[in-house]
């Protein structure tokens, strides 16, 4: 019996069949199917049964997986207590909402890489919804979402959270936001549907609100006198220096956007565990540093 016998029945039992392990490990399917029925041999025993939707943990599986567990969780300890950072290869998946990307991603990658050279780095920009469903199916080690993300399995490290202003096209004068569209975040995030709940609060059902996924389309619009709307201060900076759009106060400001850098807290993972705190540092520097 090896660990990496031991370490492929984990995620073979974690995600619930062996083709999602094979790509956890990046290992082919036979391979996987190769060491799990290794291990059976071994011990003598049958650890998993076929079902319609995968594979499912046998007594003696669900015993072993206990076992397994403990072992992962000492492997991470040597790795975060003796490791050398540079030593330690393999392939870190992160996850990123556009506005950590046009913020301070590109500050934190040059951290990271720093620390681990030997770490290949595979990113992910979308919307946090689609980051929390791809953390929660372990297709991403760590995202920078809108959260925290409320799940037992997950750690949500805080981060900075981003003031949003309104802008408006350079002197193009007062604004009507029953006439002009406000333009916003994707349909489905939460700052699309706060600001739409408050907008027909106020301004009333006949308000139009235009959504974009890309926060720089986003902000060129609003340049060119399509629609107002409300974004970080920081990724206004650009256009505001160019003196192609101006801040205006419609009477009400919506809620800060509040972000997190989550990880599945088990399996223990201590490129996620640092990855977060990094985050949380240059998050924080580059927030003093752009503060205006």
């Amino acid at each position: 019996m090896t660990f990496e016998q031991l370490k492929t029945f984990y995620w073979v039992a974690r995600l619930g069949g062996f083709r999602r392990a094979s790509e956890q490990l990046s290992l082919s399917q036979p391979a996987i199917s190769t060491r799990v029925s290794t291990l059976e041999s071994e011990l003598g025993v049958v650890l998993f049964e076929r079902t319609p939707k995968g594979v499912a943990l046998t007594k003696s599986g669900t015993m072993l997986l206990g076992y397994a567990e403990q072992m992962l969780f000492v492997q991470e300890e040597i790795v975060k207590r003796v490791a050398n950072p540079s030593k330690i290869e393999g392939l870190f998946r992160i996850g990123s909402s556009e506005t950590i990307a046009q913020a301070w991603l590109p500050e934190f990658l040059k951290a990271f890489s720093n620390e681990y050279p030997r770490v290949n780095i595979d990113l992910t920009v979308d919307i946090s919804g689609n980051l929390r469903n791809s953390l929660l199916q372990q297709d991403i080690d760590l995202a920078f979402l809108m959260g925290p993300v409320s799940e037992f399995t997950v750690e949500n490290v805080d981060l900075p959270k981003f003031d949003l202003h309104w802008y408006k096209a350079k002197g193009s004068g007062p604004v009507d936001l029953q006439a002009i569209p406000v333009i916003s975040y994707a349909a489905k995030t939460r700052p699309y549907r706060e600001l739409m709940a408050e907008l027909s609060r106020r301004i009333g059902p006949n308000v139009r609100i235009y959504s974009s996924a890309s926060l720089s389309a986003s902000l060129q619009m609003i340049a060119a006198g399509i629609a107002v709307g409300p974004y970080p201060q920081a990724l206004a900076s650009g256009l505001l220096s160019l003196e192609r759009i101006e801040e205006f106060d419609p009477g009400f400001q919506p809620s800060p956007l509040a972000f997190t850098a989550s990880y599945l807290g088990e399996p223990r993972s201590v490129l996620a565990e640092r990855g977060a705190e990094i985050a949380r540092e240059i998050a924080h520097s580059w927030g003093k540093d752009n503060a205006g």
